[in-house]
């Protein structure tokens, strides 16, 4: 089974790189090329696991094309309902207890059915109104069934062509396998709701529906029921420009101080109570952001406010969105034009997710891998920022974020101070009883020595001739691998041994053409080295 999936995802990226050798060859520009729609249809065709894969694609930002992102943002992981049934055969599995045992009410008919899972209302015995999302049956297996897949062909096309290994393809498809175990995994995202609510439980403005402790397993989480307007319904200006500032204020206190964060606000995640306060739905897709990045994060944002490209470039290099080096004048140069096109604009156009992402695609795609948490933030402020200019647009978003982050930012690198400190002292404590040892141990063991003393010498050239011989004996036995090729092959040839086809051996015709591979690709590596 695991070999006709295989075979199948195969047969599928055959035909998409044959598109894209077509397209290379008639050399059609992207923005007329068939790749990114081609691509969208062929993983709606492969199944659920193919469209979440592309979803997931979608966070990469930093290296997949605008052209393909906006056939990712298509994909639509909706499938039709599974039976009631089987839901309920799934809630029993996992509590041990029919539905009527644990449930007062329950509605067979479906709220909402995804690839991964689907919800259903019920009431719980004492009156509350729940949901039950519950897991599509079997998806876990199939999950890692075509994500095996995936990535046999993926490791394939790396070994055929070097210039898609240095993408590495086949790590990304491993990163965006690992998120969807955890997506699958419906204990996790209780964690996150608690960790959320209990993060907000002193503002009364901030909301999120709490899991039902004793009815949450892997498969199938009940939390409580919660109601109120969406983004896209009608507001007073007032209220609208209220829940803007509140939901910039959530997410700056999520981002800087917390340092995890809900990473999917889009319209439908996002209600809004009626008695004023926001209230975030779906906590499958969250993030975590340590200390160092959120510093970083906040050096960045203060040099986009002073207009400093330099101070940026360094922000981006310890983000991780560029790639240290010590060509800089050119990122310099890109920055500064970054920053020019900003001028031009009206701050309310202002977009602090454009700026990261077209910094992060100043350097050659696949030369840094960005942090995980990092990409989220960037996607959930896109979604962000279009929410806040539909509740207030006359919203100055930069200048809000400026005015309103600076608090947030400050108290931040307090606290991040305080702690430096707290560890500052107690290390200085730990140095001060282990140092009469540690000079004492290093005195005893020099005088045993003859008190020698020991010079370290570093030699980079020396370094460089060893890398260097290294790099000609691969490529003297790779030669005499590809001469060894053309010689039995030739032999093969001139005794005609093995199965013949249209006349000429097989085997023979095998060993010309692997030999032909290893030696373009020899002559590849030599060109590219500058060094004949």
């Amino acid at each position: 089974m695991l070999g006709l999936r295989a075979l199948r995802v195969g047969v599928a990226a055959s035909d998409l790189l044959t598109l894209f050798l077509l397209e290379r060859v008639r050399r059609v520009p992207l923005e007329r090329s068939a790749m990114p729609s081609r691509l969208r249809r062929t993983l709606e065709r492969l199944g659920p696991t193919f469209v979440k894969a592309g979803q997931a694609l979608s966070l990469r930002q930093d290296i997949v094309p605008q052209a393909y992102l906006v056939e990712l943002e298509k994909l639509q992981a909706d499938v039709a309902p599974f039976p009631a049934e089987e839901a309920r055969r799934e809630i029993a599995r996992a509590f041990d207890a029919s539905v009527e045992e644990l449930f007062a009410t329950f509605e067979d008919l479906p709220m909402a059915a995804a690839s991964i899972a689907q919800v259903h209302a019920a009431t719980m015995a004492d009156g509350r109104r729940v949901i039950v999302k519950v897991r599509r049956p079997g998806i876990k297996r199939r999950i890692d069934r075509d994500m095996r897949s995936l990535m046999r062909v993926l490791r394939l096309c790396e070994a055929l062509s070097s210039r898609l290994a240095r993408l590495q393809p086949a790590s990304l498809a491993k990163e965006i396998w690992n998120n969807l175990r955890r997506e699958t995994d419906f204990r996790l995202e209780a964690r996150a709701m608690r960790q959320f609510a209990t993060a907000f439980k002193d503002d009364p403005a901030i909301e999120a529906p709490a899991p039902i402790d004793a009815l949450i397993a892997e498969r199938v989480l009940v939390q409580e029921r919660k109601q109120g307007h969406l983004l896209g319904d009608p507001c007073s200006p007032t209220e609208a420009r209220k829940l803007a500032d509140l939901l910039i204020g959530a997410y700056l206190r999520q981002i800087f101080v917390l340092g995890f964060f809900h990473g999917d606000p889009h319209p439908g995640n996002l209600f809004f109570t009626h008695r004023g306060a926001i209230c975030f739905h779906d906590f499958g897709l969250v993030a975590r952001l340590d200390q160092g990045i959120r510093r970083d994060l906040a050096m960045f944002l203060q040099a986009f406010a002073h207009q400093d490209a330099v101070w940026m470039l360094d922000s981006a290099i310890a983000l991780g969105l560029l790639a240290p080096g010590d060509r800089r004048g050119p990122f310099v140069a890109g920055i500064e034009e970054i920053l020019a096109d900003y001028a031009a604009l009206p701050i309310g156009q202002w977009s602090i997710a454009d700026i990261l992402l077209r910094v992060s695609r100043l350097g050659a795609p696949g030369s840094v891998r960005i942090p995980y948490g990092l990409l989220v933030l960037m996607r959930a402020a896109f979604l962000l920022e279009s929410a806040l200019r539909r509740l207030d647009p006359e919203m100055k978003l930069a200048e809000t974020l400026a005015s309103r982050g600076q608090s947030t930012i400050a108290a931040m690198l307090r606290d991040g101070a305080r702690g430096g400190l707290e560890r500052l002292r107690s290390e200085i404590g730990v140095a001060a009883q282990m140092l009469p040892a540690a000079v004492a141990s290093t005195v005893s063991r020099d005088r045993q020595a003859g008190l020698k003393i020991r010079v370290p010498i570093e030699l980079p050239e020396v370094a460089k001739l060893r890398t260097a011989i290294e790099h000609t004996g691969n490529r003297l036995a790779m030669a005499i691998v590809i001469l060894g090729l053309f010689v039995g092959s030739s032999l093969l040839m001139q005794h005609s041994i093995g199965p013949r086809l249209f006349g000429v051996p097989v085997l023979a015709l095998a060993g010309y053409l692997l030999g032909i591979w290893f030696a373009l690709r020899l002559a590849r590596a030599i060109g590219r080295s500058g060094q004949l």
